[in-house]
């Protein structure tokens, strides 16, 4: 630790072994209980909510602390049906031309196809931009894919816990996001994130995760 680096007493409560334990199967169940969801109702959300859940992905470890996420919340109806035009664009182009057999065939217990409609469904998109340099120049940013990727898992589980459902996607290419959105050319866009309440009696695909066992190896 450099001389210079101004620091200050860790926040950190150490747990009884035993609430530790009640804890980890608590937040294992609560994740566990987390989806996907690609049919949402069009009732609108506390935006207060996703702010917070917003700030809690910005607690997230990056680079040097360089923080390279930018986080567009997109409520606007026609900004989000312009959004769903150009994704479905490229998706199409996806299905028919660019993906393989084996990749379809791995895609079809989800049920997907060029269709996006929770694009212009939900009442809020977060388009997540990742900040390849600073906005100055010469300034520089590290290990930008895998902080922007924490981040964005410390905003799924917030969602989640908060309760609200969410999904992931990533048309190919994005480059329409920036454009419409109008960031700066020193983002790039990273994902797309439908948020809110799913519909009445919403079903997801029937799917097992992997066990313990098969994720986890000791040496």
């Amino acid at each position: 630790m450099s001389e210079k680096a101004p620091t200050r007493p860790l926040n950190f409560v150490r747990l009884p072994a035993e609430e530790m334990t009640s804890r980890s199967q608590a937040w294992l169940e609560e994740l566990s209980r987390r989806r996907s969801v690609r049919h949402f109702s069009s009732e609108p959300i506390p935006m207060d909510v996703l702010d917070r859940c917003i700030s809690a992905a910005g607690t997230a470890p990056s680079g040097a602390h360089k923080q390279p996420w930018t986080f567009v919340v997109v409520t606007d109806p026609d900004t989000r049906r312009e959004i769903r035009e150009r994704a479905e664009k490229e998706e199409r182009d996806f299905y028919e031309r660019r993906a393989s057999d084996r990749w379809l065939k791995d895609l079809e217990p989800l049920g997907t196809n060029a269709e996006k409609p929770m694009l212009e469904e939900a009442p809020v998109l977060i388009a997540v931009f990742a900040q390849v340099r600073g906005e100055v120049l010469e300034s520089q940013h590290y290990y930008v894919q895998e902080s922007v990727g924490i981040a964005v898992g410390f905003l799924l589980s917030a969602l989640h816990r908060s309760g609200l459902c969410a999904l992931t996607h990533t048309p190919s290419p994005m480059r329409f996001l920036g454009e419409i959105l109008e960031r700066p050319e020193s983002e790039r866009p990273f994902l797309l994130i439908p948020v809110g309440y799913p519909i009445e009696e919403c079903h997801v695909p029937e799917l097992e995760r992997k066990t313990l066992s098969q994720i986890r190896i000791r040496r």
